[in-house]
């Protein structure tokens, strides 16, 4: 998986300090309710599609623009569940990122799933009991919790209290 252009230039003048990042994760279901998940490249864990904002690029359209090049299938963004900071991820090379992702819900209009770029090994639809191993928990149980309370309430969420 590449990092995209405008990060390596920020690095070349920040070095590994703490970056923040604009992130997008989406939870597409289809009519039956199964979820769309891609197993991804770097880990082999099964993940909800997420991926950076281009600088300019509005979050729902980068989220739209993940989904289709991570796994072919087109969707429309019906809502935004959470905003939320992760926790600092520090990678090999040292370099430090803290996300402030966007949460959306979707649902597909169109394509087939398939692995559409390097950043995944596999794709498909999976019903909410019956989710792959090994899975990115921390990501995917959050993000199903939060979708749970967001139907409850209606409301989007802005923490995690």
């Amino acid at each position: 998986m590449a990092t995209p252009e405008f990060i390596l230039k920020l690095r070349e003048k920040i070095g590994n300090d703490e970056l923040w990042l604009p992130g997008v994760t989406g939870l597409v279901r289809d009519e039956a309710g199964r979820i769309l998940l891609g197993q991804r490249a770097d880990n082999g864990l099964w993940a909800l599609p997420s991926g950076i904002s281009e600088p300019g690029e509005e979050m729902a359209f980068s989220l739209v623009r993940e989904v289709q090049e991570e796994t072919g299938v087109e969707v429309e963004v019906t809502d935004l569940i959470s905003i939320h900071t992760t926790q600092p991820t520090v990678y090999p090379n040292g370099d430090r990122t803290v996300y402030v992702d966007h949460f959306f819900a979707c649902r597909p209009t169109g394509g087939e799933a398939v692995v559409g770029d390097d950043e995944s090994l596999a794709v498909g639809w999976f019903e909410p009991g019956r989710l792959p191993t090994p899975l990115m928990e921390s990501q995917v149980l959050r993000c199903l919790a939060e979708a749970e309370k967001f139907a409850q309430t209606g409301r989007t969420l802005f923490d995690r209290r």
